[in-house]
C-alpha cells in the first residue's frame, strides 16, 4: 500500500501487521490527527477468562490508548444472553445472569493488565451492553431501530450465508445479535462520543451494520477497522494449544505454562507474534525473526518474556524462564512447573503411570496416555515409560517427579 497514515496509531497498526480492513482509512487518519478518537472492542462474557485468542485485539486497544485515544472495553452482558452466531456450526449454550455476571468479573481482571483507567480524556472506560440491552421494550425497538435493517442485506453477510449454505440451523434468537451488536455503536456513540468499532475481520458484517444504523438515525462519522484473524504458520487457530484454549488468566493458566508457550512458537512466526504481542521496536521484531538454527531459540525466549512480563508481569516471567532452564538444561523438577498434588487417601495403594498422565493433564484419556508412551513420548524424570501399567506408589512419589509427554510439555506430581 503506497499510502502513509498520518496518526500514530494507523502507523503503528500498518507497521506492525495489525490492519485487514477499514470502511475509510483517510477519514479515520484525519480524525485520529485531529484530536482524541473513543475506540471500543466489545467482549461476549462466554468464558471465566479471555485467551490468546483475544491477546491481539487487546494489544490494538493498548496500542491506541498508547497513541494518544480512549479505549472502550464493552462487555456484552446484554448480547451474551443471545449469543454472535458467527462462523459456528451451532447456537452456543445460553448462560444464566449469575453465569455471565462471574464470567465478566474474571475478564475484567485482564484488561487492567494492559489499558490504564480513569476519568482522564484518554483513560479507558469498562461498560456493559447490559446498561442499556436489558431495558429495551420489544415494540419500541423494532419500531425505531429493526426498520432501518433489510433482512436481504442480513442474510447476505458471510457470517450468516455460511451457516445457512451448509442447512445449519439459526434461530431467531441469533439471528438478532447482530442488530443488538449495531445498536451498541449507536448507543456508544450517544453516550461516549464513541466514532469507531474495532474487531477481528469475522465481525466486519456487525461492524458494518451499526455503522450503517448510527449514520441513518444520528447522521454521524463513524467508522469501523478489522484485525486478521490470525493462525499459526502450521495452520492451527490462534489460542489454541494441543490441551486446549491459552486463557490469560493465571489461575486457569499458570504463568509458567503460558511462558512456556510462546516459547514453543514455530519459528516461522517468531518475527510476526513479536510484533503483534510486544512492544519491541519493529526493527528488532524483524531482526529477530530472520535468525536462524539454535540462534531463533534465543528471540523465542524474548518473545515468551516480552508477553509474559506484559500480562503476569517481569518477576512471573523471570520465574519461568528459571523453570524452563532447570528443566531443559538440569534436569530438575522446577517448581513452577503445572503440579498435581496427589493425597495419601487418592494414591491408596498406588497409581498406573497412564492415569497419572491423565492426572497430571498431559493426556486427555488413558487411551491417549498409552497412545503417547507406545510412542516413546512419555518420560518419568529423565527414564523412557514403556509400560503403560507400571505402578506408582508412595515410595516412588516420596520425592516430587516430573512427568514429560513429548518434548515440551511437563508437569509435577507430589504427594502432600
Amino acid at each position: 500500500m503506497t499510502w502513509h497514515p498520518k496518526s500514530d496509531f494507523l502507523h503503528v497498526m500498518f507497521a506492525r501487521g495489525y490492519l485487514a480492513d477499514c470502511t475509510d482509512y483517510q477519514a479515520l487518519d484525519q480524525a485520529l490527527v485531529k484530536g482524541v478518537v473513543p475506540a471500543y472492542i466489545g467482549y461476549d462474557a462466554t468464558a471465566a477468562s479471555l485467551h490468546v485468542g483475544h491477546l491481539m485485539n487487546v494489544m490494538v486497544l493498548r496500542w491506541l490508548q498508547k497513541t494518544g485515544h480512549k479505549p472502550i472495553t464493552l462487555m456484552g452482558g446484554g448480547t451474551t444472553k443471545v449469543g454472535d452466531p458467527s462462523f459456528r456450526s451451532e447456537e452456543r449454550p445460553l448462560l444464566t445472569p449469575a453465569q455471565i455476571d462471574a464470567n465478566i468479573a474474571g475478564m475484567q481482571q485482564i484488561f487492567g493488565r494492559y489499558l490504564a483507567y480513569g476519568d482522564g480524556p484518554t483513560d479507558a472506560v469498562m461498560l456493559n451492553n447490559a446498561e442499556w440491552l436489558d431495558q429495551l421494550n420489544y415494540l419500541d425497538f423494532l419500531r425505531d431501530i429493526g426498520r432501518h435493517f433489510s433482512v436481504n442485506r442480513m442474510l447476505s453477510f458471510e457470517s450468516v450465508k455460511s451457516r445457512l449454505d451448509r442447512e445449519q440451523s439459526l434461530s431467531f434468537l441469533e439471528f438478532n445479535y447482530m442488530i443488538l451488536q449495531a445498536y451498541d455503536f449507536l448507543e456508544l456513540y450517544r453516550r461516549h462520543g464513541c466514532r469507531l468499532q474495532m474487531g477481528g475481520s469475522d465481525q466486519w458484517g456487525n461492524i458494518v451494520n451499526g455503522i450503517d444504523l448510527t449514520r441513518r438515525v444520528l447522521d454521524a462519522e463513524i467508522w469501523g477497522l478489522t484485525t486478521p484473524l490470525l493462525t499459526t504458520s502450521d495452520g492451527r487457530k490462534m489460542g489454541k494449544s494441543a490441551q486446549g484454549a491459552v486463557w490469560l488468566n493465571g489461575a486457569m493458566l499458570s504463568p509458567y505454562e503460558f511462558w512456556q508457550f510462546w516459547r514453543n512458537t514455530t519459528d516461522a512466526d517468531v518475527g510476526r507474534f513479536l510484533k503483534l504481542y510486544t512492544e519491541l521496536p519493529v526493527e528488532e521484531c524483524d531482526r529477530l525473526g530472520a535468525l536462524q538454527g539454535a540462534e531463533i531459540n534465543a528471540a523465542k525466549v524474548i518473545l515468551a518474556d516480552e508477553v509474559t512480563t506484559l500480562l503476569h508481569g517481569a518477576e512471573a516471567a523471570a520465574a519461568a524462564q528459571a523453570t524452563a532452564r532447570e528443566v531443559f538444561e538440569k534436569g530438575g523438577t522446577g517448581e513452577d512447573l503445572p503440579t498435581l498434588h496427589l493425597t495419601a487417601e487418592e494414591l491408596g495403594e498406588g497409581i498406573s503411570i497412564a492415569q497419572l498422565f491423565v492426572r497430571a493433564g498431559l493426556a486427555k484419556s488413558g487411551k491417549d496416555a498409552k497412545r503417547l508412551i507406545a510412542e516413546g513420548g512419555a518420560r518419568l524424570n529423565d527414564d523412557l515409560v514403556t509400560d503403560p501399567g507400571m505402578m506408582l506408589g508412595a515410595g516412588e512419589l516420596a520425592d516430587a517427579v516430573r512427568l514429560t509427554a513429548g518434548r515440551k510439555r511437563h508437569a509435577r506430581v507430589t504427594i502432600g
